[in-house]
């Protein structure tokens, strides 16, 4: 195990970090896979977005809601960014 944290690990960590951002930033937009494959009964942040853009009418707090999603997709981005600046700077 030791060899593996070690090793293994390190030499993998770009890959996983950029594996689950490319799952993480379409999971928080999607609207229409989400409501396909659940029926509509998994409550879902861009079927939220839907919802009150469309079918509530209330733009303030979709706005809000816009801007919390945005926030969330550019703080892992700017991680990783910092995270794959660091990488080449000691390489």
């Amino acid at each position: 195990f030791t060899r593996f944290r070690s090793i293994t690990i390190p030499l993998t960590m770009p890959g996983i970090i950029a594996g689950s951002l490319l799952v993480f930033i379409p999971a928080t937009g999607e609207f229409v896979i989400p409501d396909l494959l659940g029926g509509g009964n998994v409550l879902m942040i861009g079927k939220v977005l839907y919802s009150e853009f469309n079918s509530n009418q209330d733009w303030p707090i979709a706005s809000a809601v816009a801007v919390i999603l945005l926030i969330l997709l550019v703080v892992p981005m700017m991680i990783y960014q910092k995270y794959q600046a660091k990488e080449s700077s000691a390489k």
